[in-house]
């Protein structure tokens, strides 16, 4: 733990904490301008953005630059590629089911409830998540073998997410496709390319923090967290359950892995 900034890794922790809640705060303006909540999947991305510049920002004279310019790119580039794709997968559409049936519980202000239970909500999970893009940064030494490992992990995630997401894009595109299962490309492979590319992604940004002994402890749960809402939680758990009735599904199931990519079983 020698040599870890704490009372300004303290600092950047609050810092972080306003630049995620600004994002939601003003997403959550634009929202209740037009009248639709989806667009806070779009803050998502952005949100993880702005705390690798804030923290990039705040820890100058601290970590190695080498290492603070790495995963503040990083970042950038997950979390602005995922905020544009969803941009453009939501354009023209209206309000997203998920989030249909999580305001009609509301007792009240339907705006009230979804500024408590989701932009709050997520501006937090980006405070939690986003650990490894903060104390990496505050970490003092050179970039080693295990830094590169997990670029390349992180390398590995994005390539699969960006892939995934333009493929399943094309699918849909074809009204030939409509009602149909994507079964073909990365997704013949997992049925949640993206999202194990998410995995990826953030347990590589993880590794950038693990030369560094208290980086690495107090970073853990970030991508512990983030495995569990894509595999139990919000992420492949609803997804298939919305799936589960189409046809085919069925024996797509049968014979594509659930999460790690393995080659499909025969038909």
């Amino acid at each position: 733990m020698n040599g870890f900034p704490w009372g300004a890794f303290a600092l950047n922790l609050a810092l972080a904490a306003a630049a995620a809640l600004a994002v939601m705060l003003g997403t959550f303006a634009v929202a209740v301008r037009v009248g639709v909540h989806r667009i806070v999947d779009i803050a998502w991305g952005a949100a993880f953005t702005a705390v690798a510049v804030v923290t990039f920002a705040a820890s100058a004279g601290h970590g190695d630059p080498a290492r603070r310019t790495l995963v503040t790119v990083l970042t950038a580039v997950w979390g602005l590629r995922l905020a544009v794709h969803i941009a453009r997968r939501g354009r023209g559409h209206g309000e997203d089911p998920r989030y249909e049936a999580m305001l009609a519980k509301a007792r009240g202000s339907r705006n009230a409830y979804a500024l408590r239970w989701v932009y709050l909500l997520q501006g937090g999970l980006v405070w939690l998540v986003s650990l490894p893009v903060q104390a990496a940064q505050y970490v003092p030494g050179a970039l080693s073998p295990l830094a590169l490992a997990g670029t390349a992990l992180w390398a590995v995630g994005l390539c699969f997410e960006a892939v995934g997401d333009a493929q399943l894009a094309r699918f849909k595109a074809d009204p030939a496709h409509r009602g149909r299962i994507m079964d073909r490309g990365l997704w013949a492979w997992t049925r949640h390319p993206n999202y194990f590319g998410d995995f990826c992604v953030w347990w590589g940004l993880y590794l950038l923090t693990c030369d560094e002994l208290a980086a690495a402890a107090v970073s853990l749960v970030s991508p512990v967290v983030m495995s569990l809402l894509l595999t139990k939680g919000s992420g492949k758990r609803l997804l298939e359950r919305h799936l589960r009735d189409r046809p085919g599904y069925g024996a797509y199931v049968a014979r594509t892995s659930g999460f790690f990519p393995r080659p499909p079983k025969s038909r």
